[in-house]
């Protein structure tokens, strides 16, 4: 993994975060649990205490809203923690889904021992500028005290239908690739150190165009082998790791089902091999 020119705390965060498997290449597990900001208590989330405690040891850095990491989870724990930072939308409001302000601040992260924080960018949405200048000020706030920030390809109501989860599919003349590598790259060069986004068909135009670390979105709950199998083609496709939520908390084994995306990621296990390790930890 490129680290860049960045900062030794900036570095040493990085490395917290992305660990290195025998060849020395850098892959990450992250597990993301910030959904209740505004989605309220969805499934698998009404009470973290219960579903996350019993996974949060087996992820690499987990990325919750400032209420679930205060209240629901252990500060023993030495997982990195990524916060999430802005807000101020609900799903009860779809078409206001794009309206983000940071409502968190750097000096907040830095109390709750955050090693990140991250941020939602909506591109070519009526809140495209709000949420970019949104990013310029958390990076350069961020930048004071080496922490990174993770921006998120975050996709709102307007184009909902035409992206449909990962793959594209709800406008024939949408294409994916170039827009998730147009988005992430603005992210990119806004101050992002890296860059959530979706996996999609032609995502050797997203892996091309972008030089920071990639993770890739879990989406929407599908089944356990299918979440296995996009999780390998994204690996073998270059991205340096996932930050799954409802396809980890939402399994029908959670701590299993995070064990066997492990062994994609950082094992470099086959898709049929990691659903073996699923099915055996299920027992």
């Amino acid at each position: 993994m490129n680290f860049g020119q960045l900062s030794w705390g900036k570095t040493n965060r990085l490395a917290q975060i992305f660990r290195p498997n025998k060849k020395g290449e850098h892959h990450t597990v992250m597990l993301a649990v910030d959904h209740p900001y505004f989605y309220g208590p969805t499934t698998g989330l009404i009470d973290p205490r219960k579903t996350i405690l019993p996974i949060v040891p087996y992820a690499d850095a987990i990325s919750p809203a400032k209420g679930t990491l205060e209240y629901c989870l252990d500060p023993l724990i030495p997982t990195p923690v990524i916060l999430r930072v802005t807000g101020g939308n609900s799903i009860l409001r779809r078409e206001e889904l794009s309206d983000e302000h940071i409502i968190t601040s750097i000096e907040e992260a830095l109390k709750l021992n955050a090693v990140g924080v991250s941020i939602s960018v909506y591109i070519d949405t009526e809140h495209q500028s709000q949420t970019i200048k949104n990013l310029g000020k958390l990076a350069n706030e961020a930048g004071k005290y080496d922490l990174l920030v993770l921006g998120i390809t975050a996709v709102g109501a307007k184009l909902e239908e035409k992206v449909k989860g990962e793959g594209g599919k709800g406008d024939k003349d949408f294409d994916p690739g170039k827009y998730f590598a147009h988005a992430g790259r603005i992210i990119q060069e806004n101050g992002a150190n890296i860059v959530k986004t979706y996996f999609c068909e032609n995502f050797e135009q997203v892996r091309e165009g972008i030089q920071v670390p990639i993770v890739i979105a879990g989406g929407k709950k599908i089944p356990e082998k299918d979440a296995l199998e996009f999780t390998f083609r994204a690996i073998q496709a270059g991205v340096e790791g996932v930050d799954m939520g409802r396809n980890i908390f939402q399994a029908d084994k959670p701590v299993a089902m995070i064990q066997a995306v492990k062994s994609i990621v950082h094992e470099e296990k086959t898709v049929e091999k990691a659903f073996e390790i699923y099915n055996d930890l299920k027992q």
